[in-house]
């Protein structure tokens, strides 16, 4: 499992039923991607959830990295890059899945936290991954849950989708969820990835 992110920050005057517009038009086009996971069509909205920003943030659960390269070199991506200019796209090794006890319905989550922690130099990498996956959210609300690696900057990835509204004790960055696409989710193992 590969993880992938890129953050579009838009102008704080920004129109964002235009991201919901390409969103609601085009968001349908990954759903039988081959090699995807998930993507999750992220969104911050500035002054709600508490966003200082307007954003368009995809988060990617990738089954193989054919799929991801595939996309990242395909016409999808060539079209964000030449609506939006080419952003910088974050990559995590996947360390770990979990799936919420709430069926995933038509509807899909509705909201998602991400946070990411820095290790400091003294940590165990092993020892906090496997931290990380203990501390994974068992929540009724969750559809689901990965923890991923930056080995470059030793940097851990929490991402939760949340059926509802995020739980007040949910930590992170908060977005809203526009679509979820989610090709070959059940093809991801649960648990340990290693």
């Amino acid at each position: 499992m590969h993880a992938m992110q890129y953050e579009i920050t838009l102008p704080a005057d920004y129109d964002m039923g235009i991201i919901r517009k390409r969103v609601a038009e085009r968001g349908h086009l990954l759903d039988g991607y081959r090699g995807l996971g998930l993507k999750a069509y992220l969104v911050r909205e500035r002054g709600r959830d508490g966003s200082p920003v307007n954003q368009y943030a995809p988060f990617y659960l990738w089954r193989t990295a054919e799929g991801m390269n595939g996309f990242l070199w395909g016409p999808g991506f060539r079209g964000l890059c030449a609506d939006f200019g080419r952003p910088v796209v974050r990559h995590w090794l996947g360390a770990g899945l979990a799936r919420g006890p709430v069926p995933a319905g038509p509807a899909g989550p509705a909201t998602a936290t991400r946070r990411t922690v820095r290790l400091p130099e003294t940590a165990d990498p092993a020892e906090a991954v496997e931290q990380a996956l203990a501390d994974l959210p068992d929540h009724p609300a969750l559809h689901t849950a990965a923890v991923a690696v930056d080995p470059s900057r030793w940097e851990l990835l929490h991402l939760a989708l949340w059926h509802g509204e995020v739980p007040d004790d949910a930590p992170g960055t908060r977005y809203r969820v526009l679509h979820l696409s989610r090709p070959e989710l059940d093809r991801l193992p649960a648990g340990r990835h290693w």
